[in-house]
């Protein structure tokens, strides 16, 4: 372990985040279980069944199918409308997740092109759906862009590229990793934003802090493909009642807290645009997490921080990813930690960083 995560670890209060993931969030989740109640069977029983269809009307969707993971989730979607379409090419940012982190499953499991829209550094626009020069079978969309701090368009933006693409028989898909993070920001319900898109995943170990797990929504024919596909990948384990358990407790706790991480998140980020050197990613929060990038050498800010998680037991970061040799960011995530930080501590903190930016 480096110094800087070991020293983050000692804090005794972090910034960001429910905390480290530890088994105890399954005996809370149990305690409300009977024991005698039976589990799912490869994909079967009420214990699936009932959660699926909870999720289902909740993200407005008529049916769902949980996954135990998103690469899985999204990977199969992708294929059936490229199925259905008869034509193996989708659309979908630079810094897409299958893009950068799925070891090129979508090309090498299911032999689909991806074609990269927008510039790296900003969410795709309408323009560049419009100005593609290739047919494709669907266009991803992920709300929010998460390498790039959080962006999201504009709610407008977003049901114009949905207009564009029912007119033109493209399917839409939503990389809703993070959605529940994203409806304080529009003001709008999950159902709301989930009716502009034809399929929609939503992941239960990100905001909401599950063990693991995903929910695949959309009509009923597509769920029923995405059934057989998930047994084609193995996803069928003979029970997932674990990661169920926990991802519906969790979501129960957490999801109406979203509007409280988000404003936490405005309000963390105003903390940091007030010291020399630092810039948040917006510079005004759009969901409950954002990009801090600081304009110094990495190694020089890592004893920085090292330093101050042992003055003041805050816990402001445990890793940095240098941007070049003189700017370096981190992620930031707002849950339940944030608000057992004590005001007068955190005042007290963020002035001594600041203090300690100026004499780097």
């Amino acid at each position: 372990m480096n110094e800087l995560l070991n020293s983050f670890k000692q804090t005794k209060f972090q910034l960001a985040g429910h905390g480290f993931r530890n088994v105890g969030v399954m005996k809370q989740a149990l305690a409300g279980i009977e024991d005698n109640q039976e589990s799912d069977m490869y994909g079967n029983g009420n214990f699936i069944e009932d959660f699926q269809t909870k999720l289902a009307a909740y993200l407005g969707k008529e049916s769902a199918v949980f996954f135990p993971s998103g690469t899985m989730a999204q990977q199969i979607a992708l294929r059936i409308w490229c199925d259905e379409q008869g034509l193996k090419r989708v659309a979908y940012h630079p810094l897409c997740h299958l893009e950068i982190h799925e070891q090129d499953g979508l090309k090498e499991l299911h032999h689909i092109d991806p074609v990269l829209l927008a510039d790296k550094n900003r969410v795709i626009q309408l323009e560049d759906v419009t100005g593609l020069n290739e047919e494709i079978a669907c266009l991803l969309l992920e709300l929010p862009q998460r390498e790039i701090g959080g962006q999201l368009p504009d709610y407008e933006s977003l049901a114009r590229i949905s207009a564009y693409c029912r007119e033109q028989g493209i399917r839409l898909h939503l990389d809703g990793a993070r959605l529940f993070e994203i409806l304080p920001y529009y003001g709008k319900t999950a159902a709301e934003i989930c009716s502009l898109f034809d399929s929609v995943y939503v992941s239960f170990y990100k905001g909401i802090g599950g063990v693991a797990g995903a929910i695949l929504a959309g009509d009923s024919a597509f769920t029923e493909k995405s059934k057989v596909w998930k047994r084609r990948h193995g996803g069928d384990l003979i029970s997932l009642y674990p990661y169920i358990i926990s991802a519906d407790y969790l979501f129960e706790k957490r999801v109406g807290k979203m509007e409280q991480y988000y404003q936490e998140a405005l309000e963390l980020a105003r903390l940091y645009n007030q010291l020399p050197g630092v810039a948040t990613r917006p510079i005004e929060p759009v969901s409950n997490m954002f990009h801090v990038r600081i304009k110094a050498p990495k190694d020089k800010l890592e004893s920085v921080f090292v330093e101050l998680h042992e003055q003041t037991g805050i816990g402001f970061t445990g890793s940095l990813r240098e941007i070049s040799g003189e700017e370096v960011y981190y992620e930031v995530s707002i849950g339940d930690l944030y608000e057992q930080v004590p005001q007068p501590e955190l005042t007290e903190a963020f002035q001594l960083l600041g203090q300690k930016l100026k004499e780097i």
